[in-house]
């Protein structure tokens, strides 16, 4: 599963896999607990795919940030946790990416993707950037 599968949902905690599709939104399974709910098309809903993170020159995709974090820490879980203070995270986002905009990258978003890499990494869906990034690489070469 790929991280067009996975799900932000504004106001609640956590990340979310699309389980099915309904006529008025889907149902999604979270991440952290396993219960479903129905999310309605009203809702504010982002799909990791489709988030990138600011750096001074471009937009880099969220699962190249993720791919950068899972090489920094060689698989394992990051070595901060996404509660630690403005200064560590921001530290440790510049270790990881070290162009990103200061003045468009906020601390909350720092804290986001600690949060939704240590997730992804506990559920054992790292494993699918990789095959997103190597599809994508031979694709470009076609």
């Amino acid at each position: 599963m790929g991280l067009d599968k996975i799900l932000a949902i504004s106001g609640k905690p956590g990340l979310y896999e699309i389980v099915a599709q309904t006529r008025t939104g889907a149902v999604v399974q979270s991440l952290l607990d396993k219960k479903r709910i129905t999310v309605g098309a009203h809702s504010n809903i982002s799909i990791l795919s489709e988030i990138a993170i600011y750096t001074l020159t471009e937009e880099i995709p969220l699962r190249d940030v993720l791919k950068k974090i899972k090489d920094k820490e060689n698989g394992e879980q990051t070595s901060i946790s996404h509660k630690d203070g403005k200064d560590t995270l921001e530290e440790y986002f510049f270790e990881v990416l070290p162009d990103y905009d200061e003045d468009r990258v906020y601390p909350s978003d720092i804290k986001k993707v600690v949060q939704w890499y240590n997730l992804l990494h506990k559920n054992n869906l790292l494993d699918t950037l990789e095959a997103e990034l190597e599809a994508e690489s031979s694709e470009e070469e076609e």
